[in-house]
């Protein structure tokens, strides 16, 4: 799943890979996936970004955005540029770069091949956003909530802001409900939030109206700490880079992990079904106020 860390990894390696590079073509839906979903008509694809130049690619909590610039044109003396394209990639999809050498997988749901021989291979793992489209008339309301709030690994993510995200949610809602549910915070996901929580000792199902400030403070820390760490080190290591490796984040807390002990106290790690999702925690170290 791209979460944050792996939105901004992916970002600087797109940028430094395929900016500058022209669109010879694009085919979609080679392999139909019924989790994958375009942005209006993926058959429009093609005649959107055919002949484009990538320009930059951005990161927005868990979104990736690649701007497809317009070649300037001339009709006469009247110089004529279009608006620009973009490509928004999310949810759990796989980017993958290969060069002309290196074979195109045969299944995928998005393929761009540039002029210089090279692909952009993008397909669903579990489900997908795949979307292109004009600038101007792209409406995505996550997307649009993800560009807005500022992210953790900024400075404008500080205490103040992230008090005020609690005094949002009810007082009886879980930690985990607070920080990876709503959007509240963009891109944090089930799969960084165990790690942020083992780090700053708290239990997944503990509740917010028991939370004391020193944890609340001890909260805000590690989750700005842990998803920097995650970001630096180009991704967790249970998610993979634009060259198909792994990240270089060794996870915690994980479906690859939990059956190793705390590395803290060496306590057993329960493993559980919570909120749609499974979490993982140490009984010891994160002790639930739950009760």
């Amino acid at each position: 799943m791209i979460e944050i860390p792996e939105s901004n990894t992916l970002a600087n390696q797109l940028n430094e890979t395929i900016k500058g590079k022209k669109i010879l073509s694009v085919i979609t839906n080679n392999y139909h996936h019924k989790f994958a979903f375009f942005y209006n008509d993926p058959k429009e694809y093609n005649n959107l970004l055919k002949g484009r130049l990538i320009g930059n690619t951005f990161a927005y909590g868990g979104q990736i955005k690649i701007s497809a610039i317009n070649d300037s044109k001339f009709e006469g003396n009247n110089e004529i540029i279009k608006d620009d394209v973009i490509i928004v990639l999310s949810e759990d999809t796989i980017i993958k770069y290969v060069d002309g050498e290196e074979e195109i997988p045969k299944k995928h749901q998005l393929l761009i091949k540039f002029e210089d021989s090279s692909a952009l291979i993008c397909s669903a793992r579990m489900y997908a956003q795949l979307h292109v489209a004009l600038e101007n008339d792209y409406e995505n309301e996550y997307f649009d909530i993800a560009m807005e709030k500022p992210s953790p690994l900024s400075e404008n993510f500080d205490m103040d802001y992230f008090e005020g995200l609690l005094s949002e949610v009810r007082a009886n809602s879980s930690v985990k409900s607070f920080l990876a549910t709503k959007q509240r915070i963009s891109g944090l996901g089930n799969g960084s939030l165990q790690d942020i929580l083992f780090n700053a000792k708290i239990n997944p199902k503990a509740k917010i109206k028991k939370l004391s400030q020193e944890d609340k403070k001890r909260l805000f820390n590690s989750v700005k700490r842990t998803l920097y760490e995650m970001t630096k080190n180009g991704g967790r290591n249970t998610e993979k880079t634009l060259f198909g490796d792994y990240g270089g984040y060794e996870v915690i807390l994980s479906s690859k992990t939990y059956k190793i002990p705390c590395p803290s106290c060496g306590d057993k790690i329960v493993k559980e079904s919570y909120l749609g999702g499974t979490i993982y925690y140490c009984p010891t170290c994160q002790k639930t106020n739950s009760s």
